[in-house]
């Protein structure tokens, strides 16, 4: 008997949290508790490409759970924004649980139990935020991802671990309460819906500054796109362990974040209304700013991390520019952008927890000739090093060319010099860290005897997603059409 797409949809959602009492159940197993992760993250991305398949033949998918009081419905729906974002995540999160097995044993990290399962948790609030049909709904699981997100980020216990968790959580839940969740009830107070619609939900005679404020209070309170000066939780959250920060920064938390800008600029409010109202101006060029002040920032960072967490703030500051824009090409551009920054940037933290696990560093300037014990890991680094640059053969290309020809379509020629500028400053911060592992240091000394590659599960977790990085630089039609569709109606 086979699941109707309406079905798989919820199973989507409901399946990775049936595996946290798999999980917990096993934990006493490790080779039994991660296979059940193992299978249920490969059941899940069975379902989601089924759900894929499905849109492209033109099925309405649709699930409606319940109404909690008049007008606040938890419902779910297939579009494509949503679709890219779940397929995504779900094969992000197959492929850091592979990377985890190794990454953890490797480390002899504890509470890996409970890892595994605030993992699934966060997952299960990915697939939520990624098929809600209405702000409401987006809202909840929005808010279940900071959570169970929570005890990832103090997952070491310390005291540094405790600090960075305050400040993850602080930030997080502060603008969901002071600017979101009034975002929310000023959109149903002005617009008397919180579903999503092609176009937008504001009637045509809204009030511009009543409009443009509310875009404000969303930009700000959507605190997981990190744009500044609501960006400190990110490299706090650089305590945890490496798969903690993959996910943070490619599998679930930022992409949530700039998966919700896109969401509410395109459904609700609609692009030919964003392109009129006043604050649009001022958030594009603090967008920017985040862009360029990150990019800067990320340069005098020694450790490797907290570079490439800087790093994540500037990318995502492209992916908001990209929706702000209200243009065709910048919407494609954001939208392809989630999905070659995801691959580029998870790659970029497999590498530096291979580094970690294998060599124990994590400092950058530590890492000279390192090439030589770890040719694998550097390779890796370097290919995904030019997808976040945005040069080929890699997917990067291809969604930095839609923004820039998005700030040529709505004729913003200084983000179009911020997007070059910062590329620049991506070349000046990301491609010296590979060139000196290989090419500086003493050639005729002898390698370090006691330094060699990661564990294999880490390895070939970060070969399949370099291999993805180029794969979207040569295939990239699906990913195009996905965003493309975006704005069908």
């Amino acid at each position: 008997m086979s699941l109707s797409l309406e079905s798989m949809l919820q199973f989507s959602i409901i399946l990775p949290l049936l595996a946290t009492i798999g999980i917990v159940a096993t934990g006493h197993k490790p080779n039994l508790r991660e296979a059940v992760t193992i299978t249920t993250s490969l059941v899940v991305l069975y379902f989601v490409i089924s759900l894929y398949q499905g849109l492209q033949q033109g099925e309405s998918i649709s699930v409606y759970w319940g109404e909690l009081l008049p007008g606040l419905k938890i419902s779910f729906s297939i579009e494509p924004l949503g679709m890219l974002f779940a397929l995504i995540a779900s094969f992000l999160w197959l492929i850091t649980t592979v990377y985890a097995i190794g990454y953890m044993r490797g480390h002899h990290e504890q509470n890996q139990t409970r890892f595994y399962s605030c993992f699934a948790i966060a997952i299960s609030s990915v697939m939520g935020i990624a098929f809600a049909d209405n702000l409401f709904t987006l809202f909840i699981f929005y808010e279940v991802l900071t959570l169970s997100t929570y005890p990832l980020v103090t997952h070491a216990g310390t005291e540094d671990a405790k600090k960075g968790g305050r400040v993850y959580l602080g930030i997080l839940l502060s603008t969901s309460i002071l600017f979101f969740l009034l975002a929310i009830i000023s959109t149903w107070f002005v617009a008397g819906t919180l579903d999503f619609k092609q176009g937008g939900v504001f009637a045509p005679d809204v009030n511009p500054l009543v409009a443009g404020t509310i875009l404000v209070l969303f930009i700000f309170g959507i605190g997981k796109a990190a744009i500044m000066p609501f960006h400190r939780w990110l490299p706090a959250a650089m305590v945890a362990p490496t798969p903690v920060s993959a996910l943070l920064h490619a599998v679930a938390v930022v992409k949530a974040g700039v998966f919700t800008v896109l969401k509410v600029c395109v459904f609700i409010f609609g692009i030919d209304l964003l392109a009129i109202l006043p604050s649009t101006q001022f958030l594009l060029y603090l967008a920017g700013a985040s862009v360029l002040l990150a990019s800067l920032v990320a340069m005098r960072q020694d450790n490797l991390k907290a570079r490439l967490a800087y790093s994540t703030v500037s990318q995502l500051g492209y992916i908001t520019m990209g929706a702000l824009m209200a243009t065709s090409a910048g919407v494609v551009g954001g939208s392809m952008h989630i999905a070659t920054h995801a691959f580029g940037k998870i790659t970029l933290f497999f590498c530096a927890g291979a580094i970690l696990v294998a060599a124990h560093k994590s400092e950058i300037s530590q890492m000279r000739s390192l090439g030589r014990q770890m040719p694998i890991t550097m390779i890796a680094f370097f290919i995904a090093s030019l997808s976040i640059i945005g040069l080929p053969p890699t997917g990067g290309t291809w969604s930095k060319w839609y923004l820039l020809m998005g700030t040529l379509e709505s004729e913003q020629f200084i983000l179009m010099c911020i997007l070059i500028i910062s590329s620049l400053l991506n070349i000046a911060y990301l491609l010296p860290i590979p060139f000196h592992a290989f090419f500086s240091g003493d050639k005729s000394s002898t390698p370090d005897s006691g330094i060699k590659e990661a564990p294999l599960p880490s390895l070939i977790a970060l070969s399949i997603t370099t291999v993805g990085c180029v794969i979207l630089f040569v295939y990239p039609q699906p990913l195009y059409d996905l965003a493309k569709a975006i704005l069908a109606t």
